[in-house]
């Protein structure tokens, strides 16, 4: 599925509407340069689960955990793991814990991935510094039943 969004806006409120759908255990990965939209999305969906604390990038704490929404939301980013890897970080618990986990840099703990994930796709507009193109790909049938969904 591909989608184009005018702004930061749409981005969040597209990623609002994603949270409707989502289960305890999902994965959502997201790719995207740095400025593409990645927290921005996030902040979309936490809003979907109903929490209310300021999402900000993880970026120095590695994983940032809320818990006051509708599930919990675990939002990562492992950009400073190039090169080293997640193994001793627990991320299997987050990923078969009770809610969603948001990852982004993915690429940098690809061995640590459970098999089944979705990834959305960051996109930045070389005209348009506002717009963005999202691009989801499912790994595995339960993420090609939410893409379904979505359409």
């Amino acid at each position: 599925m591909e989608l184009i969004v005018e702004n930061a806006l749409q981005t969040q409120a597209f990623a609002e509407n994603l949270a409707t759908f989502l289960e305890p255990n999902d994965v959502i990965l997201l790719d995207g340069d740095l400025g593409a939209g990645k927290t921005t999305f996030t902040q979309g969906l936490a809003r979907g689960l109903a929490i209310k604390r300021n999402v900000k990038s993880p970026t120095f704490n590695l994983i940032k955990e809320y818990h006051d929404g509708t599930m919990p939301l675990y939002h990562m980013d492992l950009y400073r793991l190039e090169g080293i890897g997640g193994e001793d970080l627990g991320l299997e618990e987050y990923f078969n814990g009770d809610g969603v986990c948001v990852v982004e840099w993915g690429k940098f703990v690809a061995d640590d991935l459970p098999p089944e994930y979705l990834t959305i796709q960051l996109k930045k507009d070389l005209n348009d510094f506002e717009k963005r193109t999202l691009v989801l790909l499912a790994q595995g049938q339960h993420y090609e039943n939410l893409i379904q969904k979505l359409q």
